[in-house]
């Protein structure tokens, strides 16, 4: 004879399971929202791990981002032999050993640091941190690996970074394997983010010379009448891939970051065939050869379209004018179809065409202390144009700041000019080649 137990559970038992389940998710919600960014290139440990280059890697191939603990390092931050896996969090990274790791290979002098941000939050400092030339690379990285000065030291103020940031530093030299100790410290919270990367000194200022591989199959998942969606696969590189640039025939029209593989063409015409192509470019400007090309015909329209957009609202001058630009900014125009493009004049002359998509556009190349007037018209697919919204902006007068120039000592405060704006001095440094006030906002404000 079989029996049955039938088991009943109180409500304030099933209430305290139920409470305990919510708890759960919400910590593990919480602990996504606080998973930030790491460094793409040169690729920290935790990329290598999640692109596949690093094996037995465990968790963190999911989120390399996420390799938070306090900050205040080196007095305060991840436990001597915690370090690599931001004080525990995942193991599998104090692994160390001189084998261990892959490493990507670097020279001392400027180096360029880029991280891949997943939450933009706000910055108190970046810092890097390099071993010691004597450091045990067979024994597990502790405070005493290192040389507990940073060599490189970017105090962000408070400010919400870009969704990919970089730094430019002067690495020290060294030979054979090192680690890189990168450090983002969050400023309204009381941790950082800490990102080892694996690195092999082959020599003064070795030249890379091999490009990456082709990306990988080029398909489009999708297509409107006025864009077309496109995915590949991954390129390789003997250092590492920082960008895929596309093109549509022999045009480029857009450049993603080395981990992006998927991209949308807009601003279209309407059955109408597109040859798209993909090309890797690695961080020493190493181009590849194009993958394959993709022929995809864009959606018809249907039925016989006559009727062109509405005009776009509100066209004004956004922030203050600089000498020889002037930005443009509207309220989306709308269309019994789709608006695909803005066209922006200068007068009667076409200055150019954006995508349906844009809202604003800066005008560059003008004349100082100069009013200019400025209209925008919506275009459809069909070749409908919109009536226009006019505009008048006059430049700002010429700046007495002298021009920047790389080799030269600025102090903080200093004001120079660059490219028509003018930039105060945030952080005393020698300039370089790479470092214009326009490329590096940790080191100029603008004014």
């Amino acid at each position: 004879m079989t029996s049955f137990r039938i088991y009943q559970v109180s409500v304030p038992k099933l209430f305290g399971i139920l409470l305990i389940a919510v708890i759960s998710m919400l910590m593990l919600t919480e602990k996504a929202a606080f998973s930030h960014g790491y460094v793409e290139g040169p690729a920290s440990r935790a990329a290598l791990c999640k692109s596949g280059q690093n094996t037995d890697c465990g968790s963190i191939i999911y989120e390399p981002q996420s390799l938070e603990a306090p900050k205040g390092f080196p007095a305060a931050g991840p436990a001597d032999g915690k370090i690599a896996s931001a004080n525990g969090a995942f193991p599998k990274l104090d692994e160390q050993s001189a084998t261990r790791w892959s490493k990507v290979n670097i020279s001392s002098g400027t180096n360029t640091f880029t991280w891949k941000l997943t939450a933009a939050h706000a910055t108190a400092s970046w810092k890097y941190y390099i071993t010691k030339p004597t450091w045990n690379p067979n024994a597990a990285l502790t405070r005493d690996s290192f040389d507990l000065t940073p060599f490189c030291s970017v105090n962000y103020g408070g400010v919400q970074p870009p969704f990919t940031y970089s730094n430019t530093c002067n690495v020290p030299a060294r030979t054979g394997y090192q680690v890189i100790l990168a450090v983002w410290e969050v400023a309204d919270t009381a941790n950082a983010f800490y990102n080892v990367i694996d690195v092999n000194f082959s020599g003064t200022n070795p030249v890379d010379t091999t490009a990456p591989s082709a990306p990988g199959t080029l398909t489009s998942p999708s297509k409107t009448t006025t864009s077309v969606a496109l995915s590949w696969g991954a390129a390789t590189d003997n250092v590492g891939v920082t960008g895929y640039r596309i093109f549509n025939g022999a045009n480029q029209i857009a450049q993603v970051s080395g981990s992006t593989l998927t991209y949308t063409a807009t601003g279209l015409t309407a059955n109408t065939a597109y040859t798209f192509s993909v090309r890797a470019i690695d961080a020493a400007g190493n181009v590849s050869a194009a993958g394959n090309a993709l022929t995809v015909t864009t959606n018809p329209i249907v039925g016989n379209d006559t009727q062109p957009p509405t005009a776009p609202g509100g066209l004004h001058v956004m922030g203050a004018p600089t000498s020889s630009s002037l930005q443009l900014m509207w309220s989306p125009s709308t269309d019994n179809v789709g608006v695909t493009g803005y066209r922006i004049y200068n007068g009667s002359t076409l200055v150019t065409t954006t995508s349906g998509t844009a809202t604003s556009y800066t005008v560059t190349g003008l004349s100082a202390s100069t009013t200019y007037t400025f209209s925008v018209r919506a275009i459809d697919a069909a070749g409908n144009q919109s009536a226009a919204s006019t505009v008048n902006g006059t430049t700002a007068s010429a700046s007495t700041a002298p021009a920047w120039a790389p080799n030269t000592a600025y102090s903080v405060g200093t004001l120079v000019s660059y490219g028509g704006s003018v930039y105060e001095c945030r952080q005393s440094h020698t300039s370089l080649i790479g470092w214009e006030p326009s490329n590096v906002p940790a080191l100029w404000l603008l004014k």
